[in-house]
């Protein structure tokens, strides 16, 4: 009776324990769980952590200070990263302008920058541009007078 008992009571604990690791999902060795609480994701450095945000990339180190953690921004060679993605798009450039310059077609997945045209993007406007658009304003100007002119006639019958 004992051990009929004994076994019952062991049945029943692996009963609870098989239940409670089922409820829980399995999770990979140092895996976080995907919530709402894991923007950060630490690795563990030869100093402390490192820190990556998910939300934006910026990667930080973590070190343990005599009053806590300080987290602090690695530099990010940005400079550098621009100054390639300029020396590309002048390469990019020069290299259409010689595609062209043999009346050779460009590729069909290749739209030409504005480097590729063969006239300035930026133009001044030709005399008869600026001769209508003086029109333009003298129309407007005689206009505003006019409305002024009625309103003003207006004021004046009504006094």
């Amino acid at each position: 009776m004992i051990r009929s008992g004994q076994l019952a009571l062991a049945v029943a604990g692996f009963v609870l324990v098989a239940s409670a690791g089922l409820s829980r999902p399995a999770l990979a060795d140092g895996a976080q769980p995907e919530n709402e609480d894991s923007r950060f994701s630490f690795y563990r450095a030869v100093d402390g952590f490192l820190r990556l945000d998910g939300s934006t990339g910026e990667v930080s180190r973590c070190s343990r200070r005599p009053v806590g953690w300080l987290c602090e921004a690695l530099p990010e060679d940005r400079a550098a990263f621009e100054a390639e993605i300029a020396r590309l798009e002048r390469d990019k450039a020069a290299l259409e302008q010689e595609l062209l310059a043999h009346d050779l077609p460009l590729p069909a997945e290749i739209r030409p920058g504005p480097a590729a045209d063969r006239k300035p993007w930026l133009q001044a406007p030709s005399e008869q541009d600026v001769k209508h658009v003086v029109s333009v304003i003298g129309r407007v100007w005689r206009r505003v007078v006019e409305m002024i002119e009625g309103v003003q006639r207006d004021m004046l019958k009504k006094s």
